[in-house]
């Protein structure tokens, strides 16, 4: 076993068990590693810098072991050369900015008590260099920096554990950014299109219930608070979102039972037992039938929401924004081109759904376009399934909406 030498302090400073502590503390962690590779005394000091609130001392304190940095001779601290450092107040405190002398001694009492430095003192108190009869070094007294060599790991796992713990609270705020985001768009949506909740609720409560988990947001919180309020968020928007979908399903089915009755009176054939033309009239008549089915009643949905659904379409738009609808349709127009789809089935397709409705078909076929092998065939038939009253947007948008926040909750970019 090993003995410790322990360093004690001249004149009328106390020794204390945490000094006597630190120093066996460091001299077992010497022991322990190898450093047969000197480093850096400056990235050492920028670790230390990085990981000060852990290492439990103040910006003036590191201003004073910067100093005494400098008076260590090389830049790589090598245990076998001497760790001990022996400037004069004097000169310590010129070289930390002028810093007052009883500043001073209070700050290197810090760096001592928190295990950074260890003091060395003379028999009179003094730092100095005793050289021997033939020049060689005999004694040091003053600072030995080799507590700063044997925690090295320490603090390179204190900034290990302060950068992860950064980035992860960097990644939450994003997060509950985007949640954030993503329900007040919604909600700001239903409100606007007049949307009903049912079930006796409505959605300001919902946005009563948004604004009540945003108050309680703090200016400065750490992962530990940001965690819970996040999943209650998650929540409130998964409501949101199944509140959207059930609304747009109802309207989908709502549609589907209106086409299924029309199919069903218009299935009983008219038989004419006359052999006589009919008459104009009759054929205006069954004119004026075939351009209702030509041009199908359609609903347009908030511009908000489309982007929400197929964001990669901004990127397409002059200056990469989209504010109106007609932004939307000329930066689709640009994507059809891109696409290859014709002039003629993108012309059947308008007459066939609306422009709006066919510049939203085109938003979301570019974010699923590369699991569309042929756009101006997929454009086609959908083209006839809205003919048929058989096609709506919506169910599109929502897929993509849902698409997106599960991409958002697993870590996952959206274009």
């Amino acid at each position: 076993m090993t003995v410790t030498h322990i360093s004690t302090p001249f004149g009328g400073r106390s020794m204390t068990l945490a000094m006597a502590a630190r120093q066996i503390d460091v001299a077992e962690k010497a022991a322990n590693q190898d450093h047969s590779e000197p480093l850096d005394k400056w990235d050492l000091f920028r670790l230390i810098c990085e990981a000060r609130i852990l290492v439990g001392v103040s910006d003036r304190s590191l201003t004073v072991l910067n100093a005494l940095l400098t008076f260590y001779p090389g830049k790589e601290l090598v245990e076998d050369q001497g760790m001990i450092v022996f400037p004069s107040n004097k000169q310590l405190s010129l070289r930390s900015n002028g810093m007052a002398s009883a500043t001073l001694r209070r700050h290197l009492a810090a760096l001592i008590k928190q295990g950074l430095i260890i003091r060395h003192d003379s028999p009179n108190g003094k730092r100095y260099q005793r050289k021997g009869s033939y020049g060689q070094e005999d004694a040091t007294f003053g600072f030995s920096l080799q507590p700063l060599l044997a925690r090295a790991t320490e603090f390179a796992n204190m900034v290990y554990h302060i950068r992860a713990e950064k980035a992860a609270l960097k990644t939450t705020r994003e997060q509950l950014t985007l949640v954030r985001r993503d329900i007040a768009k919604m909600i700001e949506m239903a409100l606007e299109e007049g949307l009903e909740l049912g079930q006796g609720a409505s959605w300001g409560e919902l946005h009563d219930q948004f604004r009540d988990l945003v108050v309680r947001i703090p200016r400065k919180a750490d992962i530990l608070e940001l965690k819970p309020l996040l999943k209650e968020f998650e929540a409130l928007r998964d409501l949101v979102n199944k509140s959207l979908e059930n609304h747009l399903n109802s309207e989908q089915s709502s549609a589907n039972e209106s086409q299924s009755e029309r199919h069903y009176h218009n299935s009983k054939p008219n038989i004419y037992f006359e052999s006589e033309p009919a008459s104009k009239k009759e054929v205006e008549g069954k004119s004026e039938v075939n351009q209702d089915r030509m041009k199908p009643k359609v609903r347009s949905y908030p511009l908000g929401m489309v982007l929400q659904a197929c964001p990669q379409v901004s990127i397409y738009s002059t200056g990469g924004q989209i504010r109106h609808w007609v932004d939307l349709i000329q930066t689709t127009d640009t994507i059809r081109t891109m696409f290859g789809i014709s002039p003629h089935a993108y012309e059947a397709a308008i007459e066939a759904m609306g422009q709006e409705q066919v510049a939203i078909v085109i938003a979301c076929m570019l974010e699923r376009s590369d699991k569309i092998v042929s756009p101006g065939g997929y454009l086609r038939v959908l083209t006839e399934k809205a003919l048929d009253h058989d096609f709506s947007v919506g169910p599109m948008l929502m897929a993509l909406m849902r698409t997106n926040l599960e991409h958002q909750k697993n870590g996952v970019g959206v274009a």
